[in-house]
């Protein structure tokens, strides 16, 4: 019997791949990852709704989920492990899940995948909540620790969604909340979705998670005002956002941050608005952490 699923069928574009020169690969390889963000595009409205259904869980107290195996979970765990540097997020608001657990991130465990219950028992060890949001990664769309993961996280309230890579089921779309099907095709090399499948997870999960931080004020216009200063090279990031919003010279920018505790936002508003520490976190609060509320306030209060 024949498989349905599209990252399980024979590409014909690659049937003789075997005979090409490095470049004849390289070339194909490249045609084919064209595809990949127009794929993503056609589920422009699915993402967004999955970076509404984010930041909603955010607001709520609640955390954002991801649960795969393999090449998915390992991009899950990746995303996850980005936010707290980028945006200053704490290590529990963003997590991954992988079948197999931490050695299978350097260490294929693909039989992991195999069971619903382990991941079933993942979303009790994580005592998923009704204000989380849990995205289930599955390339083929059929990885029974991912849908027992799913099947656990709706029993326990929580708002789910799957990423694939394939045409979903009817069941699928009647069961979760968002299905986000990116249809990238049949692989170069036949069920090597660490491929476009691949390439097309990181770019939803980075434009969900993004989003979603972006909704949630970590981001004043296109700089990450959130991020953390604990190396040489975010400590200058830091320093030149703070330079070029208050139009100030790198010590007295540096200055200001120290004086921040070593928040960038923080230091925005003191100097945007000269007061004191205490006074510009009081002001963030209240505006729900956003800049430009805290800035555009002020100036209906000078009008």
């Amino acid at each position: 019997m024949l498989d349905d699923r599209l990252t399980e069928q024979r590409n014909p574009r690659s049937a003789e791949i075997d005979g090409f020169s490095a470049l004849e690969i390289v070339d194909l390889i490249n045609s084919e990852d064209q595809l990949v963000a127009k794929a993503v595009s056609q589920q422009r409205i699915q993402i967004a709704k999955a970076i509404e259904l984010v930041t909603e869980a955010f607001l709520k107290g609640g955390r954002l989920i991801y649960v795969g195996a393999g090449t998915s979970g390992r991009l899950g765990v990746l995303d996850a492990s980005e936010m707290p540097p980028t945006f200053g997020s704490e290590p529990e608001l963003v997590q991954g899940i992988i079948a197999g657990g931490f050695s299978a991130l350097v260490s294929s465990k693909e039989s992991e995948e195999d069971s619903p219950s382990r991941g079933s028992a993942e979303m009790d060890t994580y005592q998923v909540a009704p204000n989380d949001f849990v995205l289930g990664i599955a390339a083929s769309g059929t990885t029974p620790f991912v849908h027992g993961a799913l099947s656990r996280a709706c029993e326990r309230g929580a708002k789910t969604g799957i990423l694939l890579c394939t045409k979903p089921k009817k069941s699928l779309q009647e069961k979760y909340e968002i299905v986000i099907a990116i249809l990238v095709g049949p692989e170069v090399v036949t069920g090597s979705t660490r491929m476009k499948a691949g390439t097309a997870t990181k770019m939803v999960l980075n434009t969900i998670s993004t989003g979603a931080m972006v909704r949630t004020g970590k981001v004043f216009g296109n700089l990450m005002v959130d991020l953390q200063t604990n190396c040489e090279k975010l400590r200058d990031r830091a320093e030149r956002m703070v330079m070029t919003i208050l139009e100030m010279d790198r010590r007295d920018a540096a200055a200001l941050i120290e004086r921040a505790g070593g928040s960038v936002k923080v230091a925005l508003v003191m100097g945007r608005l000269g007061v004191d520490r205490a006074t510009a976190k009081s002001v963030l609060d209240e505006c729900g952490g956003f800049i430009r509320k805290v800035i555009d306030r002020r100036e209906r209060e000078d009008t």
